[in-house]
């Protein structure tokens, strides 16, 4: 979702885990076409294969995740909504805007 979002709002973005799952969450695609963000081409990417350095940036979204190689710039501490309900996917979403919003 963090990828999509700050996609709609103007910023090149590319986002990662460190555990992906074989495909976007249905529920994070349902919350993103609610607001009318495009999720097409969005799949889960390991962190290893992003050039992190290429980016201005490197945030982590939190759930525990620790990458001692990446540079972070911020932790934004967010649960993960795996595996919860659509609401979790709903504030998490609201989180992640608010919080690429503040960058500017």
């Amino acid at each position: 979702m963090a990828e999509a979002i700050a996609r709609h709002l103007g910023h090149d973005a590319m986002s990662a885990g460190t555990h992906p799952e074989t495909e976007v969450s249905k529920n994070a695609i349902k919350v993103l076409e609610s607001r009318n963000i495009n999720s097409e081409g969005l799949h889960p990417k390991i962190v290893d294969d992003i050039d992190w350095k290429s980016f201005d940036m490197v945030v982590s979204m939190g759930c525990g995740v620790n990458c001692p190689a990446i540079k972070i710039d911020q932790d934004w501490g967010l649960d993960d909504p795996h595996g919860k309900p659509i609401s979790a996917f709903k504030d998490c979403a609201d989180k992640i805007e608010e919080n690429i919003r503040r960058l500017g």
